[in-house]
């Protein structure tokens, strides 16, 4: 396993790391993607350990607190060998106070996360999306007091905006906050969004990338192609509408291509998928999930080994979309490029 540095921190993280929304799962989309106990979760974390992979990203609000209870089992006696995310925000009730990132909010979201996962520090706590009702001053206050606490030790954002982001940058290097060190960001073959701005701004800000469903809300599996209808066992039946949009048609270009280059190198769809990611700029570790054993290791075999130059630059090419404004002009038009060239 190979380890990077977490954007602009001292904090080395594996380029995979491990996805605990499958454990526990309830309701209408975690239960779709999995419902890992925590005899189950010791075993995947026991495999994974084994692999060099010792980040496990979870969220207050996967399966209403339950992932990350039946994490802090999983991980119980050993905390000392993992480094754990979670993130909060989103709503965890109707109340008032049970949702943003307000002063009080983080407070008890932070405590609330602690014991549940049965330790007395977040490694990286992420803000799951940007509260807009909340000045981000205070946000950022009261997150830099959480890290002098002890509480946590790493601050990072998921799903913001780029002046959003950069926004946060810029207020905690006023005041001398704790900076955002990780984006976790959306970002496959099958959606390339990320490289239009979050991207260079994560270059240029030093903030590493974290990538969830960098199979495509799990269009990339190898199980979906063209002319065929879905499989009866996809999560998607119930998690479609959940996720991220994908062109159908551009979908399945893409996998065809990657059944190609599977042939070529006897990797799997999914493995091609993850190893393409762990090449693009700014990304510090992809998130992969895991409903059972096999699933696990299939995944873990996207590590150790390289594509092609003409490979990607195969990817590249049929999973290539056109930017959209302000963007098209610095990948179209060779002025544009001389003065901005894009990264990617």
């Amino acid at each position: 396993m190979d380890y990077r540095n977490l954007g602009a921190s001292g904090l080395r993280v594996p380029v995979l790391s491990f996805g605990a929304g499958t454990f526990a799962g309830s309701g209408p989309l975690f239960s779709a993607w999995g419902t890992t106990d925590a005899a189950e979760a010791r075993r995947l974390v026991d495999i994974c350990l084994e692999a060099g992979v010792n980040l496990f990203d979870t969220a207050d609000v996967y399966s209403a607190g339950a992932s990350e209870e039946v994490l802090g089992e999983a991980i119980k006696g050993r905390r000392d060998a993992v480094l754990i995310s979670t993130k909060t925000a989103l709503p965890m009730g109707d109340g008032p106070a049970d949702w943003g990132t307000s002063r009080s909010r983080l407070i008890k979201s932070v405590d609330a996360a602690l014991r549940r996962l049965g330790t007395d520090y977040i490694d990286l706590l992420q803000l799951h999306a940007f509260d807009a009702s909340t000045p981000i001053d205070e946000t950022l206050s009261t997150l830099d007091s959480l890290v002098k606490a002890g509480k946590i030790r790493y601050i990072g954002a998921s799903n913001f905006a780029g002046w959003e982001l950069m926004k946060s940058l810029a207020i905690s290097d006023q005041h001398s906050y704790a900076r955002h060190v990780a984006h976790q960001v959306y970002y496959s073959l099958a959606g390339r969004d990320y490289e239009w701005e979050l991207m260079p701004l994560g270059a240029d800000q030093n903030v590493g990338a974290l990538v969830w469903s960098p199979l495509a809300w799990g269009r990339l599996t190898g199980k979906i192609r063209r002319g065929q209808p879905l499989p009866e066992k996809s999560r998607l039946h119930e998690t479609a509408t959940f996720g991220p949009p994908v062109d159908d048609e551009k979908l399945y270009d893409i996998v065809e291509v990657l059944d190609e280059i599977a042939a070529e190198t006897g990797k799997s769809v999914p493995q091609i998928s993850i190893n393409w990611l762990l090449s693009r700029p700014t990304v510090s570790s992809v998130i992969i999930g895991a409903r059972n054993e096999e699933q696990l290791r299939q995944n873990l075999g996207a590590v150790g080994w390289a594509l092609s130059k003409e490979q990607v630059e195969k990817l590249d090419k049929v999973s290539a979309v056109t930017a959209p404004y302000p963007y098209f002009p610095y990948r179209r038009q060779e002025g544009f490029a001389r003065l901005n060239p894009p990264l990617v």
